[in-house]
């Protein structure tokens, strides 16, 4: 990118004509109003000139032996768009000047010419592209300075971002710590969950939405009474009334999140049933998120192949059996047949993985 001529020195204008006469009398006149004057006696000197660099401007006959002043210009334009060219035509010539503008001349005088106006219209065209320069320069700044803020920015968010998971990651520890059914729960469904997104062809930014969601969706049972959280055996209809009041209550506490709303599908819509009989809002088929019919699924799986107090951990083989069983009524049926499509080995091999890191860590890594 050019940048605006250095003020402190006098513009440099190369004048171009084959006429020895025309060309001292041009040089000698820009010369005296301050100019810096140079000047070739034909286009392949000037356009070597010109290759040197330092020249501001040129001022060039058009009717010149062996290369026009029309090829100068073609020459010019297609080396540096920046460098102006001022063309100096006969009377005669006024249709070639006005092709020359359309070509990408600045402007032209015609002859035979007064000096007062080759300085009028040599100022007129430094100034216009001084004009075009600072601008140009400005908005190049402008735009660095647009950009380096946004990079602070992006930076910040990404800090506080990184600040709020690690609070929300710290209470769902505490949570899986808290509840004696599901330690180790929160971060297994990440897991799966991912698994089973990816292989129905779920990308980013949803599948960022998605892992978020399955870490946080039992956040709301922070409000559930100790006494129902950690009974050993069947809840009674009222504790059962209570439990269900987890996912609005999760939802509640992330919902004012900016950051995190799109990861609540999952933290609201988890208990919903693909018939419609689940909670809290009894939503169907696609009125359920996907994010939360691909969690129905995961969730279920971990929970049938977990130990719990009453019992022990089922076979994957019952667990893929309950899930083909209620495909259609609790599970999506796309999203049950694509589950039911991975081999048990992959969940084995997920599960073995999350178990080595919860024990080298109570945060394992969940993507």
């Amino acid at each position: 990118m050019n940048s605006p001529r250095d003020s402190s020195r006098p513009a440099r204008v190369l004048v171009v004509d084959d006429e020895l006469s025309v060309r001292e009398v041009l040089a000698e006149g820009l010369e005296a109003f301050g100019f810096e004057a140079r000047a070739c006696d034909g286009a392949k000197a000037a356009f070597e000139e010109v290759k040197g660099g330092g020249i501001d401007l040129i001022l060039s006959d058009i009717d010149m032996p062996a290369h026009t002043g029309l090829e100068l210009l073609a020459w010019i334009k297609e080396r540096d768009q920046d460098t102006d060219v001022v063309m100096v035509t006969g009377v005669v010539d006024m249709d070639t000047a006005i092709r020359a503008i359309r070509d990408g001349a600045a402007d032209y005088v015609s002859k035979p010419f007064n000096l007062e106006e080759v300085r009028i219209v040599v100022e007129r065209t430094l100034e216009k592209r001084r004009l075009i320069l600072e601008n140009r320069a400005y908005q190049h700044d402008l735009e660095a300075m647009v950009e380096a803020r946004t990079s602070q920015l992006l930076q910040k968010t990404r800090e506080v971002e990184r600040s709020y998971e690690d609070t929300l990651q710290t209470l769902v520890t505490a949570l899986d710590l808290r509840d004696n059914e599901t330690q180790g729960h929160s971060w297994r469904v990440v897991q799966y969950a991912v698994e089973l997104a990816v292989r129905m062809g779920v990308t980013e930014p949803e599948l960022s939405w998605i892992r978020k969601g399955a870490i946080l969706h039992d956040v709301g049972k922070i409000g559930v009474p100790d006494a129902i959280l950690r009974k050993p055996g069947k809840l009674d209809d009222d504790e059962m009334a209570e439990m269900r009041k987890h996912p609005g209550m999760g939802f509640s506490m992330l919902r004012h999140i900016d950051f995190l709303r799109p990861a609540l599908d999952i933290v609201h819509c988890h208990q919903e049933r693909y018939d419609g009989s689940g909670y809290p809002r009894g939503l169907k088929a696609d009125e359920i998120p996907l994010g939360a019919r691909i969690f129905a699924v995961v969730d279920t799986f971990d929970a049938m192949t977990s130990d719990r107090p009453y019992r022990a951990a089922l076979p994957i083989e019952a667990a893929r059996d309950e899930i083909a069983r209620f495909s259609g009524r609790q599970f999506d049926p796309e999203v049950a047949r694509i589950f039911l499509s991975i081999e048990p080995d992959v969940w084995k091999q997920i599960r073995e993985r999350v178990h080595l890191d919860l024990q080298s860590s109570p945060r394992p890594r969940t993507g």
